[in-house]
């Protein structure tokens, strides 16, 4: 047990490092049941397709509403405690979710509120979370401990988190909310075990949030490589987001497979996820991030292509599981790139900033992708993502050795 323990967190990491780890695991776990019993639960209250829609949409709006303001509390407030409250605030609201339940009192209006809220508080630990763990890692060790927090991400959130949520939905519709009450609870015991080297805004310091908003967005424009990184990142989820807005007309009518085949894809490219995360630690021994992130890049444009051109339920299926280990891969490169160079005091600001170029790119992704469906047919956003997705690679393509050290670049703020 101890030698599965040392391979999965090596002891050099810390013990800080294992505990956010645990904390990650778990909640991933609670969030990945959620993600399937919470529309569940949505669909049990009313047929109606705006109604449930919304609730998708209530998913990802608070990302691009807090995000900024998120980022700016954690670089101002204590990092752990942010952590804390967020998921206790979280693990209280689920509570008011099962016992409304339980009392048969919940209507539509509070689930979606509730919902809504969820994801805002969900918002608020995830970026602090971001912004620990180069306070407790050192910095060659970023690469490996990012893959670690990633790799249960994937499995828990995204495989077996909405399998058992589903289950346990059919089973009894609270248990999936209480398991989450439960796993959320158990993430916040660990995390309140860290411990943190001083950081955050002294309490006399001037300046308002607003300010401090400014300031990272500043900062991020002003550092050329990370500059070019958020940039990657939003044109790439434009294009990726308009491919895959599409992805369940395009599994039944171009290949096809129907609802099922949706699934199958989604699951392959998860379990192509695993296979980088598998093989995460082998491949930076062997291959310099800027190569990693250029061979990735290269990867996701005929990704594009290659689905955008075939019918073959084999194919595409091949196609996914590929671009899941990709995604893995060039996901955690990014994430690591960026905090090596961000300075601790702006982690929380520039990460935001990132996560806001990461929606709003698949906010505006998928309308370009739905507009284009409906007038060209499906393969067209796909197509597209491949134009798109080839012409940015062409101009960043030098760029991409620059961004990889961007640690080697000056952090001072800009005047």
């Amino acid at each position: 047990m101890s030698r599965l323990v040392e391979t999965i967190a090596p002891t050099r990491l810390g013990a800080g490092y294992r505990r956010l780890l645990m904390s990650s695991w778990a909640t991933n776990l609670g969030d990945g049941i959620a993600v399937a019993a919470g529309p569940l639960l949505v669909a049990s209250l009313t047929d109606d397709p705006f109604l449930i829609s919304l609730a998708a949409l209530l998913r990802w709006a608070p990302p691009l509403v807090f995000g900024l303001y998120a980022g700016a509390l954690s670089d101002r407030l204590d990092r752990r405690m942010i952590i804390v409250v967020a998921n206790m605030a979280r693990a209280v609201m689920v509570g008011v979710l099962i016992v409304t339940m339980l009392t048969h009192t919940l209507s539509i209006t509070a689930a979606l509120l509730i919902l809504g809220l969820l994801a805002t508080a969900e918002v608020f630990a995830d970026n602090t979370a971001a912004t620990v763990l180069p306070m407790l890692v050192d910095r060659d060790d970023l690469a490996l401990a990012n893959s670690r927090l990633q790799t249960g991400f994937i499995t828990l959130n995204q495989l077996v988190g909405p399998s058992i949520g589903a289950a346990l939905f059919a089973a009894g519709t609270t248990w999936p909310f209480l398991s989450e009450a439960v796993l959320v609870t158990l993430g916040v015991i660990f995390v309140s075990r860290i411990t943190l080297p001083a950081h955050g805004r002294a309490t006399d310091s001037t300046g308002n949030l607003w300010q401090d908003i400014a300031e990272g967005f500043r900062w991020t424009l002003h550092h050329a490589a990370v500059r070019t990184l958020v940039l990657t990142i939003l044109v790439f989820n434009v294009t990726f987001g308009a491919a895959w807005s599409v992805l369940v007309l395009y599994a039944s009518k171009q290949l096809g497979m129907g609802a099922v085949g949706f699934g199958l894809l989604t699951t392959v490219s998860a379990v192509g996820g695993l296979l980088g995360t598998a093989l995460y630690g082998w491949i930076t021994q062997r291959v310099s991030l800027g190569n990693i992130m250029r061979i990735g890049l290269v990867i996701e444009t005929f990704t594009h292509l290659a689905l955008a051109t075939t019918t073959s339920p084999w194919l595409a299926s091949a196609i996914f599981f590929v671009f899941g280990a990709h995604a893995f891969i060039w996901g955690t490169t990014s994430i690591t790139v960026r905090q090596r160079a961000v300075p601790s005091e702006l982690q929380g600001r520039v990460s935001s900033v990132n996560m806001i170029a990461s929606y709003g790119g698949l906010v505006a992704g998928s309308a370009i992708g739905g507009t284009l469906a409906e007038h060209q047919g499906v393969a067209a956003p796909f197509w597209f993502a491949f134009v798109g997705s080839a012409a940015f690679v062409v101009l960043l393509w030098r760029e991409l050795t620059r961004i990889a050290h961007a640690d080697e670049q000056p952090q001072a703020l800009a005047a």
